[in-house]
């Protein structure tokens, strides 16, 4: 039942959930995200890197310029929050144990005065994190 009616699933640009069917479109309330990477899957190296996702209702995502990872730090406590674009405006929370699998992958570069943590896919090098570089040791 939750596969059918993800392929009916939108959202709006002001950020807004719907089901949409031919007939009608309701409403929803999504709490953060309406599908979770529970599994990455990583080929290759560097630069030619492809990092796939599965997400809870078995949709395959390879990151990359049609399929950006995107991190977002919460202002109170600093956890990051990431997610991977599956399909129009809709997003997978990717879960922690498999953000601990991106970290583990990531290749850090200096870019101005921080040191920027992060993965290659699908040509694309997407930023985990960065930290300031003065007062590294």
């Amino acid at each position: 039942m939750c596969k059918l009616f993800s392929t009916v699933l939108r959202r709006d640009d002001m950020g807004n959930f719907y089901l949409v069917t031919p007939v009608e479109a309701g409403r929803i309330e999504v709490d953060d995200a309406p599908f979770t990477a529970v599994e990455v899957i990583s080929e290759g190296n560097g630069e030619a890197r492809a990092i796939t996702f599965r997400t809870n209702l078995d949709h395959m995502v390879t990151a990359g310029p049609g399929h950006p990872i995107r991190v977002i730090d919460d202002a109170e406590s600093g956890q990051p929050s990431p997610y991977v674009l599956v399909r129009d405006n809709l997003e997978a929370l990717i879960l922690r144990p498999q953000f601990y699998q991106l970290v583990e992958m990531a290749e850090e570069r200096v870019e101005g005065d921080s040191t920027v943590f992060g993965v290659w896919s699908g040509g694309v090098f997407f930023k985990l994190g960065a930290v300031p570089t003065d007062g590294l040791a």
